[in-house]
């Protein structure tokens, strides 16, 4: 006996890319640290590059279109900070600007609301080399880009995410080194952390300024922590746990501090807080958004200062090598809502990467990422039933694209990309998804 699952009335569904991952046009942008990063020998996977990535800086309108038919209300996309400014400040790159004037206007022309990130990654290179996001300056920095953005596209942009994700920014990029800028320092990565709090923070206000109905949010990646068995040690490693993947990131931003039991931990490490710094950072926001791809399951160990150690349960594992499991969804939104009531809910990413193929035909039959997607729509639904204040979808990725350390070699895209004619395809999932958009509801067998 099959049962539909309706969505709230305006609920929204839509895609999400980032900039360095799909634009490309390189001549007409500054160089980044993920530029420099892809570069180094072994960082990123056969030493692929975002030069052209998907040529989205081209066929923008193509991909606007993609989305149309899709049936696509709402695009996240990110703007690329040395495109808008080529040395993250000082002059304006016109043509940087006009680009995405253009972007914007088509998404508007075909009545899709964009959803703006200020940041995604590509840091500009000279302001690392000014001590990148381990220095105080660069929030302020930020705030400066941030003002030439919203000037510039705030008359039509009325929903902003300040920053997407920053416990990557921070952790994978300064002290586990597999991101850019590759440093490992765990004092820096806590410091650059707290940067970038403090530049989310100071963008607030400024984007509110830019429209009277100015939307403003931040999209953080978080993983429900659970243990592996029910002993005291193991229970303790899962809020370590915890603290580490979602807490760290959410008290700053809903509560006004750091979680103490994790500043206990991090020690002498913990970054310099100046006066002011946690009002700014707790800055009132309309609207959080979840980035859920996996949970994590951990018991008790000796390595490093969480001491913790993971643990992989039997079950469906994506090309990622990340555990399918649809429940934590359900379990991190619920919780999120009951600790930190943080208003308006959007799931900002939610995907999977798995080996697709083309056909002869032109089609791509990925019936795993349907099914994927399947039960995690029902597990948002659940959430919604269980009064979690979510307003919107938003399916990791549009199309398959530069995957950061991975390179082209990790396909997340509902539309397939040939890489080497950049022609699209979209994929069964993607019909799946524009079935579910169209009806605002998906048939649960």
């Amino acid at each position: 006996m099959s049962e539909i699952l309706r969505f709230p009335e305006g609920f929204l569904w839509g895609t999400a890319t980032a900039s360095f991952q799909i634009e490309g046009g390189i001549e007409d942008r500054g160089w980044s640290i993920w530029d420099d990063f892809c570069r180094w020998p072994g960082k990123v996977f056969e030493g692929h590059t975002g030069d052209v990535a998907d040529d989205h800086y081209n066929r923008y309108r193509e991909d606007v279109s993609l989305m149309a038919d899709l049936g696509m209300q709402a695009y996240r996309f990110s703007i690329s900070w040395p495109r808008i400014l080529k040395d993250g400040m000082g002059d304006v790159n016109e043509s940087g600007v006009d680009f995405y004037d253009r972007l914007v206007d088509s998404l508007l022309e075909a009545g899709i609301i964009p959803y703006v990130t200020l940041y995604h990654w590509d840091l500009p290179w000279e302001l690392h080399r000014m001590g990148s996001w381990a220095a105080r300056d660069l929030a302020y920095r930020f705030a400066d880009y941030t003002r030439v953005v919203a000037d510039r596209l705030g008359d039509r942009v009325t929903n902003w995410i300040t920053h997407n994700e920053p416990w990557v920014v921070s952790f994978l990029g300064y002290w586990m080194g597999v991101h850019a800028p590759g440093w490992q320092d765990l004092g820096l990565a806590l410091q650059a952390a707290h940067n970038v709090l403090l530049s989310h923070g100071l963008a607030v206000p400024i984007l509110r300024e830019s429209n009277a109905a100015s939307r403003v949010g931040i999209t953080l990646n978080l993983s429900p922590a659970y243990p592996a068995s029910d002993s005291d040690a193991d229970q303790d490693a899962a809020r370590r746990q915890d603290g580490f993947s979602n807490r760290w990131f959410l008290d700053p931003v809903y509560k006004g501090t750091y979680p103490e039991d994790m500043w206990t931990l991090f020690s002498s490490e913990v970054p310099r807080v100046s006066d002011g710094d946690m009002e700014i950072i707790s800055a009132p926001l309309d609207f959080l958004g979840v980035n859920y791809y996996t949970r994590s399951m951990v018991q008790a160990g000796e390595q490093g200062p969480l001491r913790v150690s993971s643990i992989q349960p039997e079950g469906e594992y994506t090309q990622m090598g990340w555990e399918v499991y649809p429940q934590g969804l359900t379990d991190l939104l619920v919780r999120v809502e009951q600790d930190y009531a943080p208003g308006d809910i959007y799931i900002t990413e939610n995907g999977c990467a798995y080996e697709d193929e083309l056909t002869s035909e032109g089609q791509v039959h990925d019936s795993d990422r349907t099914v994927y997607l399947y039960k995690h729509f029902i597990a948002a639904h659940r959430a919604i039933a269980e009064g979690v204040p979510l307003k919107g979808y938003f399916i990791w990725s549009l199309l398959d694209n530069f995957e950061w350390a991975f390179g082209y070699s990790r396909r997340f895209g509902i539309v397939y990309v040939d890489f080497e004619t950049l022609e699209r395809y979209p994929k069964d999932s993607a019909r799946y998804c524009q079935a579910v958009a169209q009806a605002n509801a998906l048939t649960v067998e």
